[in-house]
C-alpha cells in the first residue's frame, strides 16, 4: 500500500499507542481522535493505491457501490474534524471512476451496475459539492455537473408504464432484478434531487423530488406510518402490488435526509415537516433497541447479514445527524440516540488486529452495537464505516452546514450533463446463419439454467 507519508506517520503513533478505542464523549478532541483510529483502520482496507490497482476500487467481496459510500464518507469525515490525510485518494478514486461519459458508469463497472450503486458515488459528488471539497482541475468534470448527470439519467429512466412510475433496481435488462422496483434506487434519485434543488435553488428538481417520494406512498413502498418497505418485484406483471416489507436502515435515511433538505428548501413546508417528523418516528421505533441502532432484517437472523447489508447501518446515523442540520425541529428527538449509539459503537471497537483486520490491535470494529463490549468477531469495511460515521455524527454541532450555489458553494453545474444509456453498452454484430443453427442447439441448455437459477434474493438491498 502506498500511503503517503502524512499517514505513515500517523500509523506509527497509532500502532505505538493504541490498544482499544476510549473516547471522552464530552470532548471534541477526544472523539476526533476516536475518529481518526477508526478512519485508519478503514482505509487499511482500500487497495485501490496500490501499484496495479485501480483507483476508487476496493477489493472482494465488496461491490463498487460501497467504494463510492466510504469515499463520500471520507469526505464527511475531513470536514467534521479537519483531517485531511486521505483527501488525496479521495479525490483520486472520484475522478478516476467518472467514466468516460462523465456520469459513474465506467467501462469496468457498467455491464453489472445498477440505479443505486450509481446512485452511491452521485451522492459522493453530491457531499463533495455541498461541503467544497478539493475541486477537479478545470476542464475535468465538476462535483455538480457529476450529480446532474446522474440526475439527468434517473429522469430518463422513469417508467409511468409498470407501477405507475419509479425506476427499476438495475439499469440493463439482462441484470437479475431487472424487474425490482425498489426504495434504494427510487431514494438514492429522492436523495440526488432533493439536494440538488437545495443546492441550485431550481425548481424542477424540487419537482421531481417530490414526484418520487409521492410516488413511494402511492404505491405503498412508504407506508402510512412513514416505514419505508424494500420494494416489489414482477414490475411488469403484478405492478408492484406484491410488496417485499422488509425494512433496511440505510432506505429510511435516504428519505428522511432527503425530506430535510426538501424541508430547507421550501423554507419550513408543514408537508415536509410532518414527512420528516413521520420518518424519524418509524425510524426511533424500528431501528434503535434502548438508544442503540441495529438492522431488525437480518441482524438477529440465523442467515445472518450479508456484506452489503452490513453496511447499512452507518448511512442512517449519517443521514440522521445531517437531518439536524436542515430541520433543526428534529434535534431533540434524533440527537439523544446519536450519542447513545455511540457510546455502544466505542464499546465495540475492541476487536483484535490480524489477517483481516490491518488496523492498531484492539480497535477493530465490530457489526452488532447490541453486543455492549463484547466484541462480536465481524471484521470489514462495512463496519468500519458503520463505526465512522456514528463517531463523527456527534460532531454535527460543529460541522459546516451544507453549502448552497448561493452561500458559499463553488462547484460547477452542467444542467445538461448525462448521455444515453444505449451508448454504455456496445452494440452486437450482425446475426449470421450459423449463429443461428448454434443458437438452436444451445437454447435448451440455457433455459433449463434460467429456470433452475433465476432465484432472487428480494431482501438483498443493494
Amino acid at each position: 500500500m502506498h500511503f503517503s507519508p502524512v499517514l505513515l506517520g500517523a500509523s506509527s503513533l497509532l500502532l505505538s499507542s493504541v490498544s482499544a478505542i476510549d473516547v471522552d464523549w464530552t470532548s471534541d478532541s477526544s472523539i476526533k481522535s476516536a475518529a481518526s483510529t477508526v478512519a485508519y483502520g478503514l482505509v487499511k482496507y482500500y487497495t485501490g493505491n496500490n501499484t496495479g490497482d485501480v483507483p476508487g476500487n476496493l477489493p472482494d467481496p465488496y461491490y463498487w457501490w460501497e467504494a463510492g459510500a466510504m469515499f463520500g464518507l471520507l469526505i464527511e469525515y475531513w470536514a467534521f474534524t479537519g483531517d485531511s490525510t486521505y483527501n488525496d485518494i479521495t479525490l483520486q478514486a472520484l475522478e478516476h471512476q467518472v467514466g468516460d461519459d462523465a456520469d459513474f458508469m465506467p467501462s469496468n463497472q457498467t455491464k453489472s451496475e445498477g440505479n443505486d450503486d450509481q446512485g452511491f458515488w452521485a451522492m459522493a459528488a453530491m457531499t463533495a459539492a455541498e461541503l467544497n471539497f478539493t475541486n477537479p482541475p478545470s476542464g475535468q468534470p465538476q462535483w455538480l455537473a457529476l450529480a446532474q448527470a446522474v440526475y439527468n439519467e434517473y429522469v430518463s429512466r422513469w417508467e409511468p408504464d409498470t407501477c405507475g412510475g419509479g425506476m427499476r433496481w438495475q439499469i440493463f435488462t439482462f441484470n437479475n432484478g431487472y424487474n425490482y422496483k425498489n426504495s434504494v434506487s427510487n431514494g438514492c434519485f429522492f436523495n440526488v434531487a432533493s439536494r440538488l434543488a437545495r443546492y441550485t435553488g431550481n425548481q424542477t428538481y424540487a419537482d421531481w423530488a417530490t414526484k418520487i417520494f409521492e410516488w413511494e406512498q402511492g404505491v405503498g413502498f412508504i407506508n402510512s406510518n412513514y416505514n419505508v418497505l424494500d420494494g416489489a418485484g414482477n414490475a411488469g406483471s403484478d405492478n408492484c402490488t406484491a410488496i417485499n416489507a422488509a425494512q433496511f436502515t440505510y432506505n429510511a435515511g435516504l428519505f428522511m435526509h432527503g425530506a430535510a433538505n426538501m424541508y430547507n428548501f421550501t423554507n419550513g413546508s408543514e408537508t415536509w415537516k410532518a414527512r420528516i417528523e413521520g420518518l424519524v418516528n418509524s425510524t426511533s421505533t424500528i431501528f434503535f433497541d434502548n438508544g442503540v441502532m441495529w438492522e431488525p432484517s437480518c441482524e438477529k437472523t440465523s442467515a445472518k447479514c450479508n456484506v452489503d447489508q452490513q453496511s447499512f447501518k452507518g448511512h442512517l446515523i449519517r443521514w440522521m445527524a445531517l437531518t439536524t442540520q436542515l430541520a433543526s425541529f428534529t434535534y431533540d428527538s434524533i440527537m439523544p440516540l446519536i450519542k447513545s449509539n455511540a457510546k455502544a459503537v466505542g464499546e465495540q471497537c475492541s476487536g483484535p488486529a490480524g489477517t483481516e483486520y490491518k488496523g492498531p490491535d484492539g480497535t477493530a470494529c465490530g457489526f452488532s452495537w447490541l453486543q455492549g463490549s463484547t466484541f462480536d468477531g465481524e471484521y470489514g469495511v462495512g463496519e468500519q464505516m458503520n463505526a465512522l460515521n456514528a463517531i463523527i455524527a456527534t460532531l454535527v454541532d460543529g460541522a459546516p452546514t451544507p453549502y448552497t450555489s448561493t452561500n458559499g458553494g463553488s462547484s460547477k453545474g452542467n444542467v445538461n450533463a448525462g448521455s444515453n444509456d444505449d451508448d454504455k453498452i456496445a452494440q452486437p454484430r450482425a446475426i449470421t446463419t450459423a449463429d443461428k443453427a448454434g443458437a438452436g442447439i444451445l437454447t435448451a441448455l440455457v433455459l433449463s439454467g434460467l429456470i433452475g437459477g433465476m432465484g432472487f434474493v428480494w431482501a438483498d438491498g443493494s
